[in-house]
C-alpha cells in the first residue's frame, strides 16, 4: 500500500461516520431504542431530536471523520516509511 493522503482518508471516514449516524438515528426512531444516549455524550450540542440537532450531529460526525484523516494518515505514512 502506498502513501495515504489525509484528505482522502478524512473524506472517506467522514462519509462513513455520517452514514452510520443516519442509520443509528433511523434505527432509534424505527425501533424505539436508546442509542441516542451515546450521541448525547459524543456530539456537543446534540439533543434528541429536532432537525437542527440532527443536522448538527450529522455535521459533527463528518468532522470527526476529517479529524481521523488528519491524525491517522500522517501516522500511517510515518510508520510505513513513506
Amino acid at each position: 500500500m502506498g502513501k495515504l493522503y489525509w484528505r482522502d482518508v478524512g473524506l472517506a471516514m467522514g462519509a462513513f461516520l455520517a452514514i452510520t449516524y443516519v442509520l443509528c438515528v433511523a434505527y432509534d426512531l424505527l425501533f424505539g431504542q436508546r442509542m441516542y444516549e451515546a450521541w448525547l455524550k459524543l456530539l456537543p450540542g446534540f439533543t434528541w431530536i429536532t432537525w437542527q440537532s440532527f443536522l448538527l450531529g450529522l455535521f459533527e460526525s463528518f468532522l470527526y471523520g476529517i479529524y481521523f484523516g488528519l491524525v491517522f494518515a500522517p501516522l500511517y505514512n510515518f510508520f510505513h516509511g513513506e
